[in-house]
């Protein structure tokens, strides 16, 4: 077994009272001693092999900056040794010290693709379905990446090299808008990481990468259409259903996954009471206002209760058809960016309408009739202040519309 462990050289103290801090690596009856580069110390700060904060009133000694060398360290030896006991190198002083020197490793043997379907396969019992064909999908954009610009891929070249590369294909050649793209980058540092923790590498090369998003416009119906698409008679039980499927979503703020899980057992006279499915909040309260209980009402007793379930793509398909019949064509303009190249388009209001447009119009007409944020945020179970402020600042400017469209015509 190997440990790492740091002391402080006392005897080396410099003229400003600065001792350097060694480190000290046990295997077996092995010893192997090197000082620390750059990290120096008074001893009365040392302690439980870390520096501690000095006192507000004397100048500052650094410890954070030094405590994260010796962290990172500790961690790359340990590395180290998980690394030797798979590739079958010895531990030798000179194998450690050149690996932490940034020393080619051997650890390019493990596969990096076979590494890759570990990877969703440890996750497939933790993650819901929906995530794992995520990931399914972003594994076979790298992989025809790799296979369209002769990449080769191992844990060693995933570096700036191969993210000019991955970043060239997926807008010149893909046209990857750049949120997607984004995407993208988060699942890469996320498989690097988890591959760092299980010693399939040493390359650290992808913590510099950043993850790109931009903010999109946020698709909702207003309080008239809402109501409008609520009350029109379809003559039609196919899209009357989805309707209802629809509308109960922007009455209750449930996302879609949430709405094909509801079943009569969530329904109690004025609330629902379920687990969420993406932040599996449980036991999750959301109050039924007049119309979602109609709604509620409509299918009690028939084999569709407590609502109507139909497939995320057939819904997507029938409630654009819907919103088209009831007139909900306001024509809207949407800017995207695939790279620098800049993509507007124009299109009618229904042609934008999925089932995620449900639960933004709940959040952003709620907060326009004047719902208190925090009582809002509970309902829903946002966890991200920043994408709910964007629902917040579309109330404030329709408030401000709506006063220069009253009292400024006096």
């Amino acid at each position: 077994m190997l440990h790492v462990y740091f002391n402080l050289r006392k005897e080396k103290q410099n003229q400003k009272g600065l001792a350097p801090v060694r480190m000290i690596i046990t295997h077996g009856s092995k010893k192997i001693r090197k000082v620390v580069p750059s990290v120096k110390v008074m001893p009365k700060y040392w302690s439980n092999q870390r520096i501690k904060p000095n006192l507000k009133s004397e100048p500052y000694n650094y410890h954070v900056e030094f405590n994260m060398i010796l962290d990172d360290i500790d961690r790359k030896i340990r590395h180290i040794y998980r690394e030797s006991l798979l590739t079958g190198k010895p531990i030798t002083k000179d194998y450690i010290l050149q690996r932490l020197d940034g020393k080619p490793t051997s650890m390019a043997r493990i596969d990096f693709v076979d590494a890759l379907d570990e990877f969703v396969a440890t996750h497939r019992s933790v993650r819901a379905a929906s995530t794992i064909k995520k990931y399914r999908s972003t594994i076979q954009f790298i992989k025809d990446f790799a296979e369209a610009r002769s990449f080769e891929l191992f844990f060693e070249s995933i570096d700036i090299k191969f993210i000019e590369a991955f970043r060239d294909y997926a807008f010149l050649e893909r046209h990857t808008l750049n949120n997607y793209y984004g995407k993208l980058i988060a699942f890469v540092k996320t498989f690097m990481n988890w591959a760092l923790d299980r010693g399939y590498h040493n390359n650290l090369e992808f913590k510099k990468f950043k993850r790109t998003a931009e903010d999109i416009e946020v698709i909702y119906l207003t309080m008239d259409e809402l109501l409008s698409l609520y009350h029109f008679d379809f003559n039609s039980r196919r899209l009357s259903m989805v309707r209802d499927l629809y509308c109960f979503g922007c009455f209750t703020g449930l996302r879609f996954s949430d709405l094909k899980a509801l079943r009569p057992a969530h329904v109690f006279e004025d609330h629902l009471r379920m687990t969420l499915h993406k932040t599996r909040s449980t036991d999750h309260k959301i109050p039924l206002n007049k119309m979602a209980k109609e709604i509620l009402e409509r299918y009690q007793g028939t084999v569709y209760e407590p609502i109507p379930r139909i497939s995320g793509q057939k819904f997507n398909e029938y409630i654009k058809e819907c919103c088209e019949r009831v007139g909900i064509d306001e024509l809207i303009c949407t800017t995207r960016y695939i790279g620098q190249r800049r993509v507007d388009q124009t299109r009618p209001k229904y042609e934008l309408i999925t089932s995620h447009t449900a639960r933004k119009t709940f959040v952003t007409n709620s907060l326009i009739l004047g719902m208190n944020e925090r009582v809002l945020k509970n309902i829903t179970g946002h966890k991200d202040d920043a994408s709910f402020k964007r629902y917040v600042d579309i109330a404030e400017n329709f408030k401000q519309r709506e006063m220069s469209n009253t009292w400024d015509k006096i």
